[in-house]
């Protein structure tokens, strides 16, 4: 569509979303810049300033465009398509993608596992666990928050490795023997705490996505539960099903 077409059925604030659309797609208009100004949509299209809004702020809260107060309205990077994290890690994906990522370890510890990690690793409260807390960035921004739990008695000696530029996943399977046949994941959208906000440099309450996976061993025991937290604006998370 280039055109409104006052006798189209579909409302006309749904027809300018699809050129917006268009015209991002198309590549008229790029990643983090301005697009026309109400005023200038509004004659280059004949509607009413009221239906110009409607359209840009429906795109605004899909994240297709986003507002610079006293600046105007903006065309938002576009989101990153990524498959499921159980089988292959999130910055070999990016990689393979063409994106230069860089790691940031922000902890490395044995720390005594809380209820709810004792409960999704069949281990008593308090148990030793690995803690492996790092942060991925994309461009220099921050992208996803990872922490990985695994019980010490699985791993020993995994904090001698290199965990910011080895895979965890490589060395589970290599070192340790760990590879996983079943995988229980699950997805959740939650606000940003204190500390998330920090880290992702946005407002406390900030909308993200928590991707939690619980990795089970040949013998059906779970040795890893992973917690990955995404910048919902920023990332796309793809998941095909197969009839079997």
């Amino acid at each position: 569509m280039n055109s409104i077409e006052r006798n189209n059925p579909k409302p006309l604030y749904v027809q300018l979303e699809e050129l917006i659309r268009n015209n991002i797609d198309t590549g008229i208009w790029k990643p983090q810049t301005a697009i026309p100004s109400e005023s200038e949509l509004s004659k280059e299209y004949d509607l009413s300033r009221m239906t110009i809004r409607t359209a840009c702020q429906n795109l605004v809260q899909e994240g297709v465009l986003y507002r610079v107060p006293g600046k105007g309205t903006f065309v938002s990077e576009p989101k990153i398509m990524t498959e499921s994290l159980a089988y292959m890690g999130f910055r070999e994906q990016l990689e393979r993608m063409g994106y230069e990522t860089t790691t940031k370890l922000l902890d490395s510890a044995i720390i005594q596992a809380s209820g709810s990690v004792s409960r999704k690793l069949r281990i008593p409260e308090a148990a030793p666990v690995m803690l492996i807390e790092r942060m991925r960035y994309l461009k220099g921004k921050p992208i996803s928050l990872h922490y990985s739990y695994i019980p010490v008695q699985l791993c020993e000696g995994i904090e001698k490795h290199d965990l910011v530029d080895e895979q965890l996943c490589v060395i589970l399977e290599k070192e340790y023997q760990l590879l996983p046949t079943r995988i229980q994941e699950t997805l959740e959208s939650v606000k940003a705490s204190k500390k998330e906000s920090q880290l992702f440099r946005v407002e406390e309450s900030y909308p993200l996505l928590i991707l939690e996976d619980i990795l089970f061993a040949q013998d059906d025991t779970p040795y890893e539960y992973s917690k990955v937290v995404f910048r919902g604006d920023k990332i796309k998370l793809k998941y095909e099903f197969h009839n079997l």
